[in-house]
């Protein structure tokens, strides 16, 4: 019964989704010639508000625990589990103070309306898993832009999405690399709980009646930490212990 009642909340969704994107390409284009990157920064901000409320068409709930209060004046690399890419728009929306960035694949920028625009304009890298030379001078290049700006990195180690919720060991390098070029930033580890079961018939029908969560763990001084192997060791064991069952 609820697969399928699921096939025509998902052709709502689909098109409130694919209609939301499409307008608020359109905003970011004119907001980003325009305005700047303020203008850009605004739209997309909301476009995740937007995004977040066609999820909530399939009865998805979302909670957002972040006890903490983290400073806008320091930059931030956000490490998190992935579980899919509706990931991406609550810590975008909630952590928006934070001028959020990610590091994404190439692949992502281009032909996909709204998120491809801000991957390519917004400050986030996109990087060639295949060509090792390009990932790394991106990476470089990434870390010295998110030092000065003072905003926020967002890395998820695993690599690519987990289908099952199930964590897959972290691929530390880009990590790594963020740690080097921005040493002044606050380590802010995140889980994920339930993201995966957005898609757990695929991409059609979607999930519904989930209830995503996220939880912001401790923020962690580079500083502290002489042995960097050790600090990403306990920043995954961090995520992952927070994982649900």
């Amino acid at each position: 019964m609820r697969k399928l009642l699921a096939y025509p909340l998902s052709v709502i969704f689909y098109l409130c989704f694919g209609l939301t994107l499409v307008i608020f390409h359109v905003i970011q284009w004119v907001s980003f010639n325009v305005f700047g990157y303020k203008g850009l920064k605004i739209s997309v901000d909301g476009l995740q508000f937007f995004i977040m409320r066609c999820l909530n068409l399939l009865g998805t709930r979302i909670s957002f625990y972040n006890p903490y209060t983290i400073s806008t004046d320091r930059p931030l690399i956000i490490v998190s589990n992935h579980q899919s890419m509706y990931d991406i728009s609550p810590i975008m929306w909630y952590l928006r103070k934070h001028h959020v960035k990610f590091v994404s694949k190439q692949e992502l920028g281009k032909g996909i309306p709204s998120i491809s625009f801000n991957l390519r304009h917004g400050g986030s890298v996109l990087i060639d898993r295949k060509n090792p030379r390009q990932s790394l001078s991106a990476m470089m290049k990434f870390g010295d832009y998110i030092e000065k700006t003072k905003r926020a990195a967002v890395i998820f180690p695993e690599g690519t999405r987990s289908k099952d919720g199930v964590p897959r060991p972290f691929k530390t390098k880009g990590l790594e690399m963020l740690i080097k070029k921005v040493p002044s930033a606050l380590i802010v580890p995140i889980t994920i709980n339930n993201s995966w079961k957005m898609l757990r018939y695929g991409n059609f029908p979607m999930g519904i009646g989930n209830h995503m969560k996220f939880t912001v763990h401790k923020p962690l001084e580079i500083t502290n930490f002489t042995d960097k192997v050790e600090l990403i060791q306990h920043v995954e064991e961090t995520i992952v212990e927070a994982i649900e069952k």
